[in-house]
Parts: C-alpha cells; structure tokens; sequence
C-alpha cells in the first residue's frame, strides 16, 4: 500500500492552524480591538468596555452605562516556503492563508451597584489555510477551514469596592471542512479525501477582579476546555487503487479545545499613562493526537481508513505581554504592546497544517471619544515567527510566517 495514501487519511484529522491568528496553536487572540492595541496586555484587568465579557467577565462591575461594543479584525498572513525536498513533486508557493475576518459584539448592564449582566459573541478557535493545487506537501495537508463560533451569556457581581466576580457559560459551535490530495500507486494520479463535520457544546468563563487600589487592579481569568464530537462525513474519490473504496462514509472526530488561564494588572501611573502586563498559559497538551473514525469503509483502504489516528504531542504553552496608554487629551489614547507567544508544536510530529513557531506580536492602537457616548478603537499588530521546520518522511521544508492584524471597534453607551 503506497505510504502517501497512509498519510493522506491521517492528515484529514488534523484540526490545527497556520500563522493567521496571534495565538499559539489554532486559538484567536482578536475578540477585542481595544485590547488588541496593547498586544493584549492586561486583557482580564482593564475592563475599558464591553468587550470585558470575553477578557474577564468580573470586570462588568466597572461598566457604569448600558452598552455595546462590536467589531471585526482582519488578518493578512504571509509565508515563504523555503529548502523544500521530497519524493512528491510539486510546487512550494507559499502564501497559502486567505485574507481573513474575526467579527465580534459584546453588550452590558448594569442592573444595579453590585449586579451587571452581558452577553458576547466571539470566536476563540479557527483556521483557514489553501494550499495551491500542485502544492508539494499536498499529502499532508491541502485545505483546512475549521471555525469556532461561541455566544456567552454573563453576570458579574461586585462584593465591594475591591472584589468582583463574574461567570459565563459558553455555547459553542464547531464547523470544520479539510481536504488533502492522495497519490495512487497503481496510476501514479492523485485522488482526493474530504471530511466534513461539525458540533455544538458547553463550557464557561469565570473570572476574578481585585482592586488592590483606585489606580492598580489585577484580573484572573479562566477559559475552561470544550470537548466536542464532530459528526460528518468522509468522501474519498480517486483513480484505480483509491478508486475501489471510492465514496462517502459517516464520519466522527473527537476533539477537546484546551483550557487557558490569563492573569494581568492594570495600574493607572498618573492622569495620563496607564500601564499594563499579563501572562496566559494555556494546556496545549490535551492534543496527544486526532482520531477519525470512519463508518462502513470498503475496498482496499478498508482496515486503513476505518480508524484512523496521527500524533500531536503537543506541549502547553506561555504568552507574556507588556503594553502602555498614553492619554493624549479628552478625545484621544494612543496605545502600544509587544507580546511573545510560544508554538505548541515540536519538530517530529509538526505538519504543513501545523507550521507554527515561537512568534513575537508588536501592536499599536488608538481610540477617539467624540463625546461621553461613543469610542471608536483602531489597531494594527504585526506577527513574526520563528523559522519553522517542517520534518515529515517524505517531505520537509522551512516555514517563514509573518502576518498583519487590523482592527476596528465602536463601542456605544446608552
């Protein structure tokens, strides 16, 4: 049996991410524009706005007015693709993350001093990568689209002057679409292995307050796992070898988005500056590997692609960030961030869906306040990453991925 068709079934599980988002693995860092502007430094402890739903649910109590704050952030990734060798042939473009959109809206009401309730809409995971269609690395990976989409309910409640709390389930849907490309021995010509799936489950938020004075306050925040079971189906279609177990088949693939924990501190220096740190850890190691099963497979691809699995082994990871607000006058804030996020992936199991390294964020923000009303936040981050290493048995490669983030919010109080 040819190893490329082996390999081409195993990479249909693979629920992970290019360099489009700023967060390590197939997370989005981008559910808030405004935090976006310090690299996201002191997301669980500003609580500027509604978008506090996502960032920390306790810093509601802060949020003294109705309103409602909604947004999108764009992405623009780049990637060269360079020492590419193989036994395959093909071509190694590069490039392969379409312009991409993160859309959210959050609102919050205060009912009273202590009781504010919100609800968010947000994606937290997704990925989008499209390969062109001679792409040398086709067997391991060729079009993957997975999204997350979750609505998150939210109350808060704040005990005094210092201690708040909040909570939020979150109802989250999945969608997942993944192709590769599947080389037959008997032909030489390429087949083709589809997958389609999706899910909807729980989980929640659960967040900390505490401010320590007026001008220093520290937020913890925890984002529990989601464990989804996918259902679809897998289409197999091809010549001569692959040709024999042609057709579609019910599908199911488990997958546990991980938890992650942010903790950050805000503290106003004076009138003007406001400064900013957080740190997020995040449990990457939940994703040992990714298993399809696949209903009624027949032909000679039977006792192969019936269950199929293909290591991850990926390890938990750290992002730290630091930014600063400088308060130009009553309509304008300028803001600044740089952040450093670690890749959950290693060298032995990484793949062409997965080809993320270490990554360095650099972001820069502003927000204008017309009247009491209305706040419009912009902000622009720009990604490098480490040169990545692709090291598969019949295909290697080095990964180059940079990307541009740009964003827009307006936040309007009732």
């Amino acid at each position: 049996m040819s190893k490329r068709v082996v390999k081409t079934c195993l990479s249909l599980a693979l629920v992970s991410a290019t360099s489009q988002g700023f967060a390590s693995g197939f997370a989005i860092n981008e559910q808030s524009v405004s935090n976006m502007g310090t690299a996201f430094a002191g997301r669980s402890s500003s609580a500027d706005d509604a978008s506090t739903v996502f960032g920390n649910p306790a810093g509601m109590s802060r949020i003294k007015r109705e309103q409602i704050s909604g947004g999108i952030s764009l992405i623009h990734a780049k990637t060269d693709i360079d020492n590419a060798s193989g036994s395959a042939s093909g071509s190694n473009d590069g490039d392969m993350v379409p312009f991409i959109g993160a859309p959210m809206g959050y609102y919050v009401k205060p009912l009273d001093d202590s009781w504010s309730v919100g609800l968010g809409l947000y994606v937290p995971f997704g990925l989008v990568t499209d390969y062109e269609r001679n792409f040398q690395g086709r067997y391991h990976g060729d079009r993957s689209e997975v999204q997350v989409i979750t609505l998150q309910p939210t109350v808060s409640y704040r005990f005094n002057e210092q201690l708040s709390i909040g909570f939020g389930p979150t109802i989250n849907r999945i969608n997942g679409e993944l192709t590769s490309a599947a080389n037959d021995p008997l032909t030489g010509n390429d087949g083709k292995v589809e997958i389609k799936g999706d899910d909807t489950a729980l989980g929640y938020n659960l967040g900390v307050l505490f401010e320590v004075t007026p001008q220093t306050r520290f937020g913890l925040t925890y984002h529990s796992k989601v464990d989804y079971r996918l259902k679809g189906d897998t289409k197999i279609s091809g010549p001569g070898f692959i040709a024999t177990s042609a057709g579609t088949y019910d599908a199911s693939l488990e997958l546990t988005t991980p938890e992650s924990v942010d903790f950050s501190v805000t503290h106003e220096l004076d009138a003007d500056w406001t400064l900013y740190a957080g740190s997020t850890w995040t449990r990457w190691s939940r994703l040992e590997e990714i298993r399809v099963d696949n209903k009624g497979v027949q032909g000679l691809l039977t006792s192969r692609a019936s269950s199929i699995s293909e290591p991850q082994n990926w390890h938990d990871t750290w992002a730290h960030a630091i930014g600063a607000a400088y308060k130009l006058n009553p309509q304008w804030t300028l803001r600044a961030g740089m952040a450093v996020d670690q890749s959950p992936t290693n060298n032995t199991d990484r793949s062409p869906r997965i080809p993320t390294g270490d990554r360095t964020i650099f972001s820069l923000g502003t927000a204008w306040s017309p009247n009491a009303d209305v706040t419009l936040d912009l902000a622009y981050s720009y990604l490098m990453e480490d040169d990545t290493h692709i090291e598969k048995d019949d295909y290697q490669s080095t990964y180059k991925n940079s990307a541009h983030g740009l964003g827009a919010q307006m936040t309007y109080r009732f």
